[in-house]
């Protein structure tokens, strides 16, 4: 390891390409991954911010924006000793008429406003929801004032020919498909006109949060009548159904593993290089009664080197352009995530250091007759 690392600095120039190809692809990887993961994060906001353990929606609903109408009589069925509480929860897509002109496509949230409510996310303070108590009245995202049309609170605009007002903002919220606009139910009733006794999810409280997968393996003995989720379990299947189902995430999965080949190609293609280039050092080695298997624990040290210096290049850049990137977009980066790109770029770098293992297999002393 040491003599591989002796090698290594001192003969820089020569395998700098193959750690700037590791960083590279370690930084794609990453950083993609992120932003797939912060962008499919955003379609399950109303689920993750919530204070509801339970989601029961239409059958085969693929995720939380998809939604269709149901009975709210649907509660009936958690009537069940581990559920404390129970409400109707309503959504829709709406087309939002600009005061400036054109329309915007919204995602209309009606919920409960009370103190208990739990369906009503966090961020609205009671304030926030003391003023949308008021008929018509909505809060958006600080962050959508241009997309919607308008400049500051207490603007007006038409929701198919229902005239709204924004009487606050939250922060964060910022949505992939449309804005949020949360109201209460009655608001978002008048704008989504559903069939009378209709909402589109029913929300459930537990006693306790532990009970909540007991009441969804009851509830899935009527597969065919309902669809019933816990919190987490329709978080998740609202992000994979954009991950999988929608050409945004095949499109960067697709990125993803596009930057992982082209560091793979480079830091192999640079380690043969190199590994070529020193075929007389290690003919010496072999005349010296080296074995060949130490020569090749040499070019297997190297790639882990290379590997780990890409990574170590990497860190800092990932972190930078993620924070610029949070700016206009929203960056992911758990430890878990971290991890696993570190993780698929050193087996990537060591996979390379194998392929290069094919320059030894003619090493002879004879060569420095040559």
């Amino acid at each position: 390891m040491s003599y591989a690392l002796s090698t290594l600095w001192y003969e820089r120039q020569r395998y700098m390409p193959a750690v700037l190809a590791v960083a590279f692809s370690c930084l794609l990887i990453a950083l993609q991954c992120g932003l797939l993961l912060g962008l499919f994060s955003i379609t399950s906001i109303p689920i993750d911010e919530s204070r509801a353990d339970i989601w029961v929606g239409h059958p085969a609903v693929p995720s939380v924006d998809l939604g269709m109408p149901i009975p709210e009589a649907w509660q009936s069925y958690l009537a069940l000793p581990e559920v404390e509480r129970t409400e109707p929860y309503m959504e829709g897509f709406a087309y939002w008429k600009k005061p400036t002109g054109g329309m915007e496509l919204v995602l209309v949230i009606g919920t409960r406003l009370g103190p208990d409510s739990i369906g009503a996310i966090k961020q609205l303070t009671p304030e926030l929801r003391t003023l949308l108590s008021e008929p018509s009245s909505i809060v958006i995202d600080e962050g959508e004032f241009a997309r919607l049309g308008i400049d500051k609170v207490g603007d007006t605009a038409e929701i198919i020919n229902k005239r709204v007002r924004v009487v606050g903002t939250v922060k964060g919220l910022r949505s992939l498909a449309g804005p949020y606009l949360f109201c209460s139910l009655d608001t978002a009733r008048k704008i989504l006109n559903p069939p009378p006794g209709q909402c589109t999810f029913i929300l459930a409280k537990c006693h306790k949060k532990s009970d909540a997968p007991k009441v969804v393996a009851h509830l899935r003995e009527f597969p065919k009548k309902l669809s019933p989720f816990t919190t987490e379990e329709f978080s998740t299947h609202s992000q994979l159904h954009w991950l999988f189902k929608t050409k945004a995430g095949i499109a960067l999965g697709l990125a993803a593993a596009l930057g992982l080949l082209v560091g793979a190609v480079v830091t192999s293609t640079t380690l043969h290089a190199a590994t070529v280039a020193s075929l007389k050092e290690y003919a010496v080695l072999r005349a010296l009664g080296i074995p060949r298997w130490r020569m090749a624990m040499m070019v297997i040290s190297q790639a882990f080197l290379v590997g780990l210096s890409g990574i170590i290049v990497s860190l800092p850049v990932i972190f930078g352009i993620a924070y610029l990137g949070n700016v206009v977009a929203k960056v992911m980066l758990p430890p878990e995530l971290l991890g696993g790109a570190f993780a698929i770029t050193m087996t990537m770098a060591m996979c390379s250091g194998l392929f290069a293992l094919r320059s030894l297999r003619h090493v002879e002393p004879v060569t420095l007759l040559r």
